[in-house]
């Protein structure tokens, strides 16, 4: 999706912007190619919460869309300033589920001239499995990748990668489920700032009915060979907590393995914190201390589905996915070719 109207630039640069409008974030990176990759020259992210409320009254607030409004005049500022040539604009499940979703798309392209794009949950996963696919095990037979979102989670069974002669790899899907939960809209069906066991079971429960379908295709003999692969504030605070960060490095999160022990270390970890403790941890802040335990419980629920021995960590996903789409459609790393293997 072409985006002139929010930099007025020049189409012949090599200047890109991916943002995802989450129910919970706002976040883009602009990057140019180099090599076979890309280099980030300018990122954003800001915690708005634009699907508060959306499960139970069925609209974006008010309030809602002021804080998206505040952050998306940020993006566009910096999109300016970086000369970027051509973007893309996602919003997901707020904007799907939302009555009011697609006033709320007019109301930002008049206000702000920026077009956004609804994907559907298929694009949303594609786009997430192609940005995490550099961080696949070579050694492994495939991965069990997870985006636990603010209104949906994605889950996707992933082939070995496909080698390519340039740009990162290609992902190999073989099957995705999108399910119904995420972050918040569990978090205010179930609770999220007072957390017991008994509540948290509740919540893997409801979970563990939406992954079932998608286990029993995909939770097979192989799994021994796989490992899992996740993307989210969820998985990146996890590994942050269990690194003991004084504050959050994505240069130590992003590509680092925890173990099944190490997982369940950190889980009891925060089952045990109050409301409080948890906000005042350097790597959960009070913007996610009511939601981190709805995402551990959404993991849960797919660790028991998929019991893998190893998870990797992603501090990457739906814009680096949209980013590699972007400069694969241009040309930029030539034809993409497969490899042989």
């Amino acid at each position: 999706m072409e985006h002139d109207r929010a930099n007025g630039v020049d189409r012949g640069g090599a200047t890109y912007a991916a943002l995802d409008l989450g129910t919970n974030n706002c976040r883009l990176l602009v990057a140019r190619p180099t090599g076979d990759s890309f280099r980030v020259v300018d990122a954003f992210s800001r915690i708005i919460r634009l699907g508060e409320g959306v499960s139970l009254s069925g609209r974006i607030s008010e309030a809602a869309i002021e804080r998206a409004l505040s952050a998306l005049a940020v993006c566009r500022k910096k999109m300016r300033n970086k000369g970027v040539s051509r973007a893309r604009l996602i919003a997901t499940e707020a904007c799907r589920a939302a009555e009011n979703g697609e006033a709320f798309r007019e109301r930002v392209a008049d206000a702000l001239g920026l077009d956004l794009e609804v994907i559907d949950r298929e694009t949303e996963a594609t786009l997430a499995a192609t940005g995490c696919t550099p961080l696949i095990d070579p050694q492994a037979e495939g991965a069990v990748l997870f985006d636990i979102g603010g209104g949906s989670s994605e889950l996707v069974r992933l082939d070995r990668s496909q080698q390519v002669r340039s740009g990162p790899p290609l992902p190999r899907i073989a099957g995705w489920i999108s399910l119904p939960q995420g972050v918040v809209t569990l978090a205010e069906r179930h609770g999220g700032i007072t957390v017991t066991r008994e509540t948290y079971e509740r919540m893997v429960d409801e979970v563990a009915e939406s992954v079932a379908p998608f286990a029993r295709a995909h939770a097979d003999a192989a799994l021994e060979g796989i490992h899992m692969l996740g993307t989210s504030g969820t998985v990146t605070t996890i590994a942050g907590v269990h690194l003991n960060l004084r504050r959050y490095d994505r240069n130590r999160v992003d590509g680092c393995w925890m173990t099944e022990q190490e997982i369940n270390a950190v889980v009891e970890r925060l089952l045990a914190m109050s409301y409080e403790e948890r906000a005042a941890s350097p790597c959960i802040g009070a913007e996610r201390a009511d939601l981190v335990l709805a995402g551990c419980a959404i993991l849960e629920a797919i660790r028991r589905a998929f019991p893998c021995p190893r998870l990797r960590v992603a501090d990457r996903g739906l814009r680096e996915g949209i980013l590699v789409q972007m400069m694969r459609e241009d040309g930029v790393w030539g034809v993409a070719e497969a490899a042989a293997v």
